[in-house]
């Protein structure tokens, strides 16, 4: 069953396509994306979650255990493992509980 995308215009004049009622401009989102964060390396959601919390970096996100990080809103369990293996690279983990 195909769902009824209707046409949205965002804020910033940008036309697309969307079958929810989120107001996210796929254009806007690639547009303000990171390119040299980690936040670039996980998806829109849990970047937006990280970036509502002021986590920004590694280093901040290491204050933060995973249980914590799980309850933000837009963050979802296959997020995690990504966060886990960044972390690791980086010499450093997640809070314990």
């Amino acid at each position: 069953m195909e769902t009824k995308k209707n046409l949205k215009t965002c804020k910033n004049g940008h036309q697309f396509f969307k079958s929810s009622d989120c107001p996210t401009c796929p254009i806007c989102e690639e547009e303000r994306k990171p390119r040299d964060s980690f936040l670039s390396l996980i998806g829109a959601p849990a970047r937006r979650a990280l970036e509502r919390e002021g986590i920004t970096t590694l280093e901040i996100l290491s204050t933060y255990s995973e249980k914590e990080i799980l309850t933000l809103h837009g963050m979802g369990k296959s997020t995690i493992p990504k966060l886990n293996d960044l972390l690791s690279k980086a010499g450093i983990l997640f809070k314990k509980e």
